[in-house]
């Protein structure tokens, strides 16, 4: 019997590691099955013109009250207790746009029904993570689109690019609606990450690079999408931040804890044309620290002024001061060290993706308040 009893468990362990070699060697092809949609692409109607003037059309915008997930703020550690919505400071005079990320999952449609309840509870639980930082604004407004779903991203087929160009239609009315509401001498700043800094760095290069608007444009943070320095920065009419004073520009980072092994991510990117419209190859990404407001560097874990640590259920978080380092590789990825316990959201390759807002949340804020600050004192 107990000669059996060992038989048992050496074929589990034989099973364990065949299964782990398959999601290592074979992850993009089981994705691939288990999410990318197998039927047709579907047109998506245009949303009626006075669509996005409907409050339910927004997971953030002024007026919402309690129920607003980007005014949401985590309690910092030590003081066992939740600050009050809408932040621990007045609010500065500026107006955030924020695009969430990926939060439909689904391979039975290509883009997401704006009815799509747990979509939208993850979307939701997205903004009161990410957008959150931003809380020192006066106006936030996030809206909710219909979502090209996660598949598409593992794709190049046809249908995909129909998918993001359906869930951009929707973002760019949001956008336009958000322009329309905002007073016309108020800063503002964009932010998104994701497919929602896919989405936002269009709006720049179609709607943004050669308009009157660009100087009302106090700060950017495209974060969680890969923007190559020679293919594509010069097509979004903004420069990197340089310093952490510096107002009109863009901080962008990509995070994986060490050992890192981005193989995934740099074979995508690399084989994907850029804003040019010429392929990325090798060109450098581009990595601005957030825990040093600027271009590359190092800065050691007590530069961290707060990573979001959440709940289990995400319903909730702590703010915990020192908690992770940052600098940036030689690639342009945003490395961490030793992998933190932050969730169970983490991808392969120690790719903290889903955090990389969460890990610098305190940062962030402190950052946004900075840029805006420089642009109000601008010559």
């Amino acid at each position: 019997m107990a000669r059996k009893f060992l038989y048992f468990i050496a074929i589990l362990i034989v099973l364990a590691i065949a299964a782990m070699f398959a999601l290592r060697f074979f992850w993009d092809d089981l994705a691939e099955v288990a999410y990318v949609p197998s039927t047709a692409f579907v047109e998506q109607a245009p949303l009626e013109t006075n669509a996005y003037q409907d409050p339910a059309m927004w997971l953030s915008r002024p007026g919402i009250g309690l129920d607003d997930a980007a005014r949401w703020q985590p309690a910092k550690q030590g003081e066992g207790r939740q600050l009050p919505t809408g932040g621990d400071e007045a609010p500065g005079d500026f107006a955030v746009f924020f695009v969430h990320p990926t939060s439909y999952l689904d391979r039975s449609r290509w883009n997401a029904p704006l009815d799509d309840a747990e979509s939208q509870r993850i979307a939701r639980i997205y903004v009161r993570g990410m957008a959150s930082p931003f809380n020192r604004a006066s106006e936030i407004w996030a809206p909710r689109y219909r979502q090209a779903t996660f598949g598409a991203f593992l794709t190049d087929s046809e249908e995909a690019r129909q998918a993001l160009d359906a869930a951009y239609a929707d973002v760019k009315q949001a956008f336009e609606f958000f322009l329309a509401s905002v007073d016309a001498d108020t800063p503002i700043v964009l932010a998104g990450h994701s497919q929602g800094t896919l989405h936002l760095l269009r709006l720049l290069r179609e709607e943004l690079a050669d308009s009157p608007v660009k100087g009302r444009v106090a700060a950017i943070y495209a974060v969680g999408w890969p923007i190559s320095v020679e293919h594509d920065l010069p097509a979004l009419g903004f420069p990197a931040c340089a310093t952490p004073a510096q107002a009109g520009c863009l901080m962008s980072w990509s995070s994986f804890a060490e050992p890192a092994d981005p193989s995934r991510v740099i074979e995508a990117y690399s084989q994907s044309p850029g804003f040019d419209g010429t392929p990325r190859g090798d060109s450098e990404i581009l990595c601005t620290n957030p825990l040093t407001g600027g271009i590359g560097g190092d800065a050691p874990a007590e530069a961290n002024l707060g990573t979001l640590i959440p709940e289990a259920d995400y319903s909730s978080g702590m703010l915990v001061p020192g908690a992770v380092p940052a600098r940036c590789g030689e690639r342009g990825l945003l490395l961490i060290g030793d992998p933190p316990e932050v969730g169970s959201a983490v991808l392969p390759g120690n790719n903290y993706h889903v955090y990389d807002i969460p890990l610098f949340w305190e940062n962030v804020k402190q950052d946004v308040s900075r840029r805006v600050a420089a642009w109000s004192n601008r010559p």
